[in-house]
């Protein structure tokens, strides 16, 4: 199988790379510049090389810098935004920064005849975010893009196979972004395209098969999409070593508890044990404010009742979590920024009473997820069902969190969803759901004055939640579920919708 390499140097859109090169079915993978050497490179025999993005100057002392050896692997190289930079660098060109130089967003992009170009018009709009660019290309390599403001937009070295670009092919503003990665991965590396999903499932089935024989598996099961696909994956690895634990922490949407168990304990007859412990996690949680302690909190917290429940089973040697792409990124991988940790990756305790973790959908974007849990024969509503979040409503409570608040986030939440069911748009937004903010606002209810809590509704459209657009809902929509969710829902006085898209807003308020 051909892979690629994606060299990660810290950008935010590392994860999103890798899907577009997936997306072409070619296997990519991401390390950390840190984490391999130019001749680890040779031995993994990668058809091609991508360099990331990153927030730093290449001339800053503290930025991700590389071994300039890389270059003379006869490996092909492309270098996007920072990692074109680097490669100008490391291979002796001129990088400068000035203000008037600077680009941020959708940007004209003209381009020379060239491979890297075959197939893209000789303008077309590109998306750039830089305030450095390359003064001057390095010896052997030629200028085959510019902009208004960008004298070097693409950089070219044949004869090396060295190919940079200075705005990002990977997001769906660049028109041709495809068709360029496409050249690289297809006509400059001649990859074949023989990546499938389901062909990685199966392999991943034989890899857990192999890893966890003889060995009991407890699995954190939410109910959620990810944690639903690595359940049924693991139980056609190991069976009945597997025991599914549901830890309903009181923080679900509303009656999710009962459809969870529902689910898997009735229909897909697995081996589940759901633990109420709603108490005990609102206990921890009383008078925490801060989003991330309350992340750590759950994330402790559930690892303690794994624990617990381990002793009662008897001897468990593994944990196994639905952990994917997008939750490691947020968490900070490599040298990436922390957006916001996941409680089953930044919030694991130190110490933990089980021999190994598992995470078989730890590569898989959602898109992904969704494409093996459907090869593996989940249901179609549970496979599509809405994202949320491991530590659920306790990170769309905005503030403390008590068991009055979380009851009118419930109400109001299921009142939403159901108005946007009857409206039959279930499958328009990617995710909808309401968040109980902190601030107070008066209301009238008949002659009377009220004063409660403001409630936000949230819906966004993407295909890889590393960036969203929020959803243009009907006004009649929104408007339904406003008049409901004030006049249904004592303690709620008014109702604003969310604009804001990813970036430079998350999809979750916290």
């Amino acid at each position: 199988m051909d892979k690629i390499l994606v060299l990660d140097f810290g950008g935010q859109y590392n994860q999103l790379i890798a899907r577009r090169v997936r997306d072409q079915q070619v296997y990519a993978e991401i390390k950390s510049w840190q984490q391999i050497t130019p001749e680890e490179i040779r031995e993994e025999k990668y058809k091609g090389i991508i360099f990331t993005g990153g927030p730093n100057s290449v001339y800053d002392p503290s930025s991700p810098h590389y071994d300039p050896a890389v270059l003379d692997l006869g490996i092909p190289i492309l270098g996007i935004c920072y990692g074109d930079q680097l490669m100008a660098y490391m291979a002796g060109g001129t990088v400068s920064s000035a203000e008037t130089s600077s680009e941020y967003g959708k940007t004209i992009l003209n381009v020379a005849e060239h491979i890297l170009f075959q197939d893209v018009p000789s303008e077309s709009i590109c998306w750039m975010s830089h305030t450095d660019y390359i003064s001057e290309a390095p010896s052997g390599f030629m200028t085959i893009a510019h902009t208004a403001k960008c004298p070097c937009a693409a950089m070219a070295d044949d004869t090396r196979k060295l190919y940079g670009v200075q705005f990002h092919p990977e997001v769906t503003h660049t028109a041709y972004g495809t068709q360029i990665l496409r050249n690289f991965l297809f006509r400059i590396c001649t990859c074949s395209a023989d990546w499938k999903v389901e062909n990685f499932a199966a392999q991943l089935i034989e890899k857990y098969k192999a890893q966890l024989q003889g060995k009991k598996v407890l699995l954190a099961l939410s109910g959620g999409v990810d944690s639903s696909v690595a359940a049924v994956l693991l139980h056609k690895a190991v069976g009945s070593n597997l025991v599914c634990v549901f830890v309903d922490h009181g923080l679900l949407r509303k009656s999710e508890g009962d459809f969870v168990e529902k689910t898997f304990k009735e229909e897909q007859k697995m081996n589940l044990i759901r633990v109420n412990a709603e108490e005990r996690f609102l206990n921890k949680l009383a008078g925490v404010i801060d989003p991330e302690t309350k992340r750590k909190i759950i994330g402790e917290e559930f690892i303690r009742v794994f624990e617990e429940e381990a002793i009662k089973l008897g001897k468990i040697n593994a944990l196994a979590q639905g952990t994917i792409y997008p939750d490691v990124i947020e968490s900070g991988k490599g040298d990436s920024a922390v957006i916001k940790s996941h409680h089953n990756v930044g919030g694991l305790p130190d110490v933990i009473s089980f021999d190994e973790i598992a995470e078989p959908l730890r590569d898989l974007f959602k898109d992904e997820v969704r494409a093996v849990g459907t090869l593996l024969g989940l249901p179609k509503e549970l496979v599509y069902r809405q994202p949320f979040p491991g530590p659920g409503l306790a990170v769309r409570i905005i503030g403390d969190i008590t068991k009055e608040k979380l009851l009118l986030l419930q109400e109001a939440d299921a009142i939403f969803r159901e108005e946007i069911a009857k409206a039959q748009l279930e499958h328009t937004p990617d995710q909808y759901f309401a968040v109980l903010t902190n601030a107070h606002s008066v209301g009238v209810m008949g002659d009377a004055r009220t004063y409660g809590y403001v409630v936000a509704l949230r819906a966004v459209e993407t295909d890889d939640f590393m960036t969203a657009e929020f959803s243009r809902l009907p006004y009649e929509v929104l408007e339904k579920a406003s008049s409901r969710i004030t006049n249904e829902v004592r303690g709620i006085s008014r109702v604003v919708y969310d604009i804001s898209s990813k970036p430079p807003s998350t999809v979750e308020w916290e």
